[in-house]
């Protein structure tokens, strides 16, 4: 880390909450001003989703307590675009900022008011959203902002150029290059070039792809392939894929109707990103569709089933369908379903596993392995080079991506000739302007879980409670003691998630019991008054015989009474 910042002269500074380190939950911070005293603008506030390491936890948030103290120095939060990993958590945590005005493109707003009406804890009239048309510029707080349009998987991608006295950066935020995405418009390539020419002084740039050589596929291509696809299956056809992906939505619409097929729209996220997409002219407002519960009275080989869960999410559609368990939606034996989508890093087994279930019962998969039914919305290197030539940045610092993404970003810029690149991870802070570039502050962090409808710190300890309970179960035990310290009764005994007896056929619950007895009586007769010490006690005694018996330490309860 370097020295201390200058004090007493304004800086440009960037520091990353969320998104750099990991592929999700991105929170950007982009700070003006003295150091200490900067004023702060937000780009994106997404989540990531929990996995089997956070049992019980669906959504994960980034920790803003650096943001919560922070907050009366807020400009205002600013989405690039409505991916769940961009803008997913604003609901959650909006309130803890105070009434920070937000700002984001037509279709963004259209799906935010959309989250916020499902929270259902922020009243729409309070929320201070301000629609930005695309290529919006627009002063907030000391920021001049510029949007861009961009390419990506989603109807208006934005890049943000933000302007201040001391020079200009480009955050990227998601993209591609691709001359016929099918919903907004190509990358903005003229204004890229000119600001190129213009001078910038630094990127951060996203790196998802930057391990993949050459260029993504265009998204065109992927409807021209499922068109086909669909025209010559031979039974029933489900297609799943990300529910935000509007161009792949219209992409199966049009293929089911050029086959003489029914589309049936199965599982909400899909009506409320169909609705959106609507509203805001990226889908035809007469688009024929049917709700799920039509789906068993069409006729097999003329019905196109578009469903969630493209990433085995347990509630979801595809992952009910698979299991038997979706109350509309039944395949058969020799109907086909093609997965367009690309399994996100942390979710191979919960797909394998859905997959599997359908191959199983009959169903035939075609994946990305198989044809090109899908194409990521992230650059390749090809791509990183191209812009990189339009821009000629003399600053990047690599984000959106995991640590080998990040290396390989950061390996490419500096064989394309930036003078300095910065590998931040999340929680560093990036002093970008006045150059030279560099790490001078780390801020508090960390990870934010939704538990139900609490927020809670990941350091708060009931996750890593489950995460024992399903390694090895639960035993609780319930001491009746008098005031002298003697049991009244024998122990009660109950076991969760424990084998009933071991090899000898010795239940374990009477094992158990007589640790708990034996615990008791080893405690002198004065220190038995105490029942928390007696409780403690047991609770480590019953522990190291069930260990001994057999060879794991479950969570051990102790109930104590005195009468």
């Amino acid at each position: 880390m370097s020295a201390p910042p200058d004090r007493n002269r304004d800086a440009l500074v960037f520091v990353p909450l969320g998104g750099v380190g990991e592929i999700g939950m991105n929170l950007y911070l982009y700070g003006y001003g003295r150091p200490g005293a900067y004023e702060w603008l937000v780009v994106d506030m997404g989540v990531t989703f929990g996995s089997e390491y956070e049992p019980g936890i669906d959504v994960i948030m980034p920790d803003i307590r650096f943001l919560e103290e922070e907050r009366h120095n807020i400009a205002g939060i600013l989405l690039t675009h409505a991916h769940e990993d961009h803008f997913g958590a604003l609901p959650d945590l909006w309130p803890l900022l105070g009434r920070v005005p937000v700002y984001a493109t037509p279709f963004t707003a259209e799906m935010l008011k959309s989250k916020i009406a499902e929270a259902n804890h922020i009243p729409q009239e309070d929320f201070p959203l301000e629609v930005l048309p695309l290529g919006a510029a627009r002063m907030i707080g000391p920021f001049q902002v510029e949007l861009l349009t961009m390419s990506h998987s989603i109807p208006e991608p934005s890049a943000v150029l933000l302007t201040t006295p001391l020079g200009r950066v480009l955050h990227t935020g998601d993209w591609k290059l691709d001359e016929t995405p099918l919903t907004s418009p190509p990358t903005d390539e003229a204004r890229l070039r000119q600001i190129g020419r213009e001078g910038l002084d630094a990127i951060v740039c996203d790196s998802t792809n930057a391990i993949r050589e050459g260029v993504s596929p265009s998204e065109a291509e992927v409807g021209a392939n499922l068109k086909d696809l669909i025209a010559k299956a031979p039974h029933g056809v489900a297609v799943t894929t990300f529910a935000s992906n509007v161009a792949r939505l219209g992409s199966v619409a049009r293929a089911a109707r050029a086959a003489g097929r029914e589309l049936v729209v199965v599982g909400r996220a899909m009506y409320r990103v169909i609705e959106a997409a609507q509203a805001t002219g990226y889908l035809d407002p007469d688009l024929s569709f049917h709700e799920e519960t039509a789906f068993d009275t069409l006729p097999r080989d003329k019905v196109v089933a578009l469903c969630t869960g493209s990433q085995g999410e347990p509630r979801a559609a595809m992952a009910r369908i698979a299991s038997g368990e979706h109350p509309n939606v039944s395949l058969k034996p020799g109907d086909w379903v093609i997965f367009s989508s690309r399994t996100i890093p942390g979710n191979e087994k919960a797909v394998g596993r859905v997959q599997n279930a359908l191959s199983d019962a009959g169903m035939e998969i075609l994946t990305d392995q198989d044809a090109l039914v899908h194409v990521s919305g992230h650059p390749r290197r090809g791509e990183l080079r191209e812009l990189y030539d339009w821009l000629k940045p003399e600053i990047a610092v690599p984000m959106h991506g995991e640590g080998r993404h990040l290396e390989a970003h950061a390996g490419l810029a500096e064989e394309l000739g930036v003078k300095q690149v910065i590998r931040a991870r999340n929680g560093t802070m990036v002093h970008l302007l006045p150059q030279p570039a560099e790490i001078v502050d780390d801020v508090p962090g960390g990870r934010l879980y939704r538990d139900g409808t609490i927020l809670t710190s990941a350091d708060a300890g009931q996750v890593r409670e489950r995460r024992k309970l399903s390694f090895a179960g639960i035993v609780t035990v319930s001491l009746v003691l008098t005031t002298r310290g003697d049991l009244v009764t024998d122990p009660e005994v109950s076991l969760n998630g424990i084998p009933e007896e071991d090899n000898h056929g010795i239940p374990l619950w009477e094992v158990a019991r007589e640790a708990a007895i034996g615990t008791v009586e080893s405690i002198p007769r004065p220190r038995r008054k105490d029942p928390s010490l007696v409780a403690e006690a047991v609770r480590r005694g019953v522990r190291a015989a069930l260990n001994q018996t057999w060879g794991k330490k479950p969570v051990c309860t102790v109930l104590t009474t005195v009468i």
